[in-house]
């Protein structure tokens, strides 16, 4: 295979060492097209197909992300209320039930951490290929995909918005009002100071942090104040009652996938972390061999207490196994509460910059309300769709099936579509491998082991395959009283609804109103934010447009010859 002709017009800035060049430089291969751009958080130069949202080469948001808070910001999302709280919201006993046994409910737990290091593994090849943008998937799916264009980018920001809910874990909470009160007191936070925020997230995380410790390793584990008789009787016959039953199995692994979910909390700030892939790799790293443990050793002092298969708060009844009921047990609960409100912070905090990244590829309208900053250097944007969408999912479903559906939907909802916006992930990873490689590109500074990025892709196969699978009792003896495939059938709709969204917007409505949409760069405010911006050119102005700009929306500039010398932003 002939290697192309991509560069499309020498120039004095044209350079095949990305470190050597400019952020105004433009390279062309076939019908792609790169930039290559430098942050200023020692990432080092980086290409990046055109069509994608430009570098914010000083991040808006400071860089106030250190090696504790990539811990934490992992840490907080995949430890919420699920290790504390009832069987039926992600514990220890929602994975007891559905396995059957403790020794098959222990090995989905061990296949859990071989997720998420799999999972792991491949954002860090894909951030070290783009290591000065925030925002993780979107950032991948952009530029593994960026023909048809913006067809992932208006997909994925459509899905995202519409199901941009927390309310998983604001419905923890139990009661509405309280629910609506922490989760906006958790937003007052994020917007009022980006990096006090975090600080308060980091102190958060050691406090649930060491309530784990203490419930496992001073407990149960220890041998100390312990009120049960035999802490080992419930594993003389582990594998006894395990099920065979697909459904129960499939649920089990989505609810695994879940607990272990927040592993790549940290790679929504990528261009806010100084050295990014270092520092993410180790410390990222350690957030998930901590979680590790802990998750192992709770669930086994947890069964060693004998409550897995009670109905009422999980660690609330440990203590009060242990402990018997009183002031312990009530500041367990309190416990349980900070921790929650320690997730919905790093949750926050991570999605916002995943909407913010959205909106900075132009593809939502009013650009500037996802991208500024001002006046306290936090997306607010971002922050409010949030607050405004859960606010709206916790209120709005009654009570019942509904109200049910609306506590499993966070989670079902979003993982299938999640799972098939995965598998294009995945399969995406290779696409950039093959283009990196053909360009002859040095190598990234991380590479996945194929295995990972095998076990990761067949995950996400798996989670899409799985939920058709009917459980026993029938089709109507799911978590709800409806078809057990509601969830599938809603979020393959969310998915249709994608591709209508972006079949009216990017053909129907211009065929209509006789224009064309092209990119322009908007610089917005001067803490250097920008974000592109689609502008109808009319179709009688669409070739004197393509000749003044570059395909990254910059106006060209030229010599007293006329000739081009680099590309500018507008």
């Amino acid at each position: 295979m002939g290697f192309p002709k991509f560069w499309g017009r020498p120039t004095a800035a044209a350079s095949t060492d990305p470190d050597s060049s400019s952020d105004l430089e433009v390279i062309h291969d076939g019908d792609l097209t790169y930039t290559v751009a430098k942050a200023h958080n020692g990432s080092g130069a980086t290409w990046q197909e055109a069509t994608g949202a430009p570098v914010e080469s000083k991040s808006p948001l400071g860089y106030h992300v250190g090696w504790v808070t990539v811990i934490f910001l992992n840490v907080n999302q995949m430890i919420g209320t699920g290790i504390f709280s009832t069987p039926y919201i992600y514990t220890a006993g929602t994975i007891l039930g559905r396995t059957g046994s403790i020794g098959l409910a222990l090995i989905y737990w061990v296949i859990g951490i071989s997720l998420a290091i799999a999972g792991f593994a491949v954002y860090l090849e894909l951030a070290s290929y783009f290591p000065n943008r925030s925002g993780s998937e979107v950032v991948y799916l952009e530029q593994a995909y960026p023909r048809p264009r913006h067809f992932f980018p208006i997909s994925f920001a459509f899905y995202s918005v519409v199901l941009s809910f927390s309310s998983s874990n604001a419905i923890d909470w139990e009661v509405k009002g309280v629910a609506i009160a922490a989760y906006s007191l958790a937003v007052i936070c994020v917007i009022a100071h980006n990096k006090y925020s975090l600080w308060a997230m980091n102190i958060i995380g050691i406090v649930k942090i060491l309530t784990l410790i203490f419930i496992t390793g001073f407990v149960i584990l220890g041998g100390h104040v312990s009120r049960v008789a035999d802490p080992g009787a419930n594993f003389h016959n582990a594998f006894e009652g395990t099920t065979n039953n697909g459904n129960d199995l499939s649920v089990a692994l989505v609810n695994i996938i879940f607990a272990y979910s927040g592993y790549a909390n940290a790679f929504s700030v990528v261009n806010e972390i100084q050295n990014p892939i270092p520092t993410i790799k180790r410390n990222g790293a350690a957030s998930i061999a901590v979680v590790a443990i802990l998750y192992l050793l709770c669930n086994i002092a947890y069964f060693s207490a004998e409550f897995a298969r009670s109905k009422a708060t999980a660690a609330s009844d440990f203590f009060a196994a242990v402990f018997g009921a009183g002031r312990a047990q009530d500041a367990l609960n309190a416990l349980v509460l900070i921790s929650a409100f320690g997730n919905l912070l790093a949750v926050l905090i991570g999605q916002s910059r995943l909407i913010r990244e959205i909106g900075r590829q132009g593809v939502l309208p009013f650009s500037e309300f996802w991208v500024k900053t001002k006046p306290f250097g936090t997306p607010i944007g971002p922050y409010l769709i949030k607050w405004v969408v859960t606010l709206i999912f916790i209120v709005a479903p009654p009570a019942g099936d509904a109200f049910q559906f609306g506590k499993s939907s966070c989670y079902h909802l979003k993982t299938y579509p999640d799972g098939i916006f995965f598998v294009a992930m995945a399969i995406g990873l290779w696409i950039i491998r093959y283009r990196h490689k053909r360009l002859n590109r040095e190598r990234p500074a991380f590479k996945a082991w194929d295995i990972c990025l095998v076990f990761f892709l067949l995950v996400q196969i798996y989670t899409i395959a799985t939920p058709w699978i009917p459980p026993k009792g029938g089709p109507y003896a799911g978590e709800v009283s409806f078809w057990y495939a509601t969830y599938a059938v809603v979020g393959i709709g969310a998915i249709v609804l994608c591709a209508i969204y972006y079949i009216i917007w990017m053909y129907l409505l211009p065929k209509l109103g006789g224009y064309q949409l092209r990119p322009e760069i908007l610089n917005v405010g001067n803490q250097g934010a920008n974000t592109h911006r689609l502008i109808k050119v009319p179709l009688d102005e669409v070739d004197k447009w393509d000749r003044e700009h570059d395909e990254a929306g910059r106006l060209r500039r030229r010599n007293e010859y006329g000739a081009e010398i680099a590309s500018l932003e507008k």
